[in-house]
């Protein structure tokens, strides 16, 4: 199950790994890899709040070399 969570979370499903870190818990109290993983987690969602889901999901699903410059222009055109 931790294979799978860490996997999830590279692919940027962080609230699937999530669900998963914390089920390991559930199972295993004294599982610091899952501890640390959620801790980090939790974090990460407090911290960005104001996201645009489009664009992450755009991000997260992008491929080649087309995709990725137009994402890289829409984060451009953000900084101005």
């Amino acid at each position: 199950m931790l294979s799978q969570a860490i996997e999830l979370e590279l692919l940027g499903h962080k609230d699937k790994a999530l669900i998963i870190y914390t089920n390991i818990l559930k199972r295993d109290n004294a599982n610091t890899e899952a501890k640390l993983s959620i801790r980090r987690l939790s974090g990460m969602q407090n911290q960005f709040t104001n996201i645009n889901q489009t664009m992450l999901d755009f991000f997260t699903k992008m491929h080649g070399k087309a995709e990725f410059l137009e994402f890289e222009k829409w984060l451009l055109k953000t900084q101005m």
